[in-house]
C-alpha cells in the first residue's frame, strides 16, 4: 500500500510539473528581441527613444510615436513610417557596433513640401521616397557619415545618397541603388 501511495504522489507531483510549464508566465523580452531606436531632430530638437518591435512583433505604441515623431515639422502631416526602414536603421546601427542617436535631418515630407523643396533646392525627386514614408536622411553620432554611408550600402536593401556638403546619408525602401 505504501509503494502504490509514494507512486500516486510522484504520478500527481509530475502532473503539477507538467500543468505549471504549460500555464507559466512568458519569458521576459530578451535584449536580442526587442528593437530599440533613439532619434534626435536636427529642424524641431525633440528626442526620442523608443521600442518598436518586441517579442517577435512589431509595436504599434512605438510605431505611432515614430510616426508622430518622423511627421513632416513643416506641415505637422503624420503618415506611416515603413517598419523596414526602421529595421535597416537598426541594423546599421547594430552592424557599427552602436547604441548612438540617430539625427534625423529629414523624414516624412508631405507632397506640399516635397513640392517647396523641389522648387527651392536641387536634388529633391517628384517622385521621392520621403513622401511615401520610405526614406529617411540622417547622420548616427559619433560615426563619420561616409562609414555611414559605406555600411548602409552593404546591407543592399533599398537607396543609399551621401550628401558630404551637408554631413548626412540618404537611406531609402527603394530599389537598391547609390548616388
Amino acid at each position: 500500500m505504501a509503494k502504490r501511495t509514494r507512486r500516486t504522489v510522484i504520478a500527481l507531483a509530475l502532473v503539477a510539473l507538467a500543468v505549471t510549464a504549460s500555464v507559466a508566465p512568458p519569458e521576459p523580452v530578451r535584449a536580442a528581441d526587442a528593437r530599440q531606436l533613439s532619434f534626435y531632430h536636427t529642424h524641431t530638437r525633440l528626442s526620442l527613444d523608443v521600442v518598436y518591435y518586441a517579442n517577435g512583433e512589431y509595436v504599434d505604441s512605438g510605431l505611432d510615436e515614430i510616426n508622430r515623431f518622423l511627421k513632416d515639422f513643416r506641415t505637422g502631416e503624420i503618415t506611416e513610417i515603413n517598419p523596414r526602414l526602421l529595421d535597416l536603421l537598426h541594423d546599421v546601427r547594430n552592424e557599427l557596433g552602436q547604441e548612438a542617436t540617430i539625427e534625423v535631418i529629414s523624414a516624412y515630407r508631405s507632397p506640399q513640401t516635397n513640392e517647396m523643396l523641389r522648387t527651392t533646392t536641387t536634388g529633391v525627386a517628384k517622385n521621392s521616397h520621403h513622401v511615401k514614408g520610405n526614406a529617411i536622411d540622417v547622420r548616427l553620432r559619433g560615426i563619420r557619415t561616409t562609414t555611414l554611408r559605406d555600411t548602409a550600402i552593404r546591407m543592399q536593401r533599398g537607396g543609399v545618397g551621401f550628401y558630404p556638403t551637408s554631413d548626412f546619408v540618404h537611406m531609402d525602401m527603394g530599389p537598391v541603388r547609390t548616388w
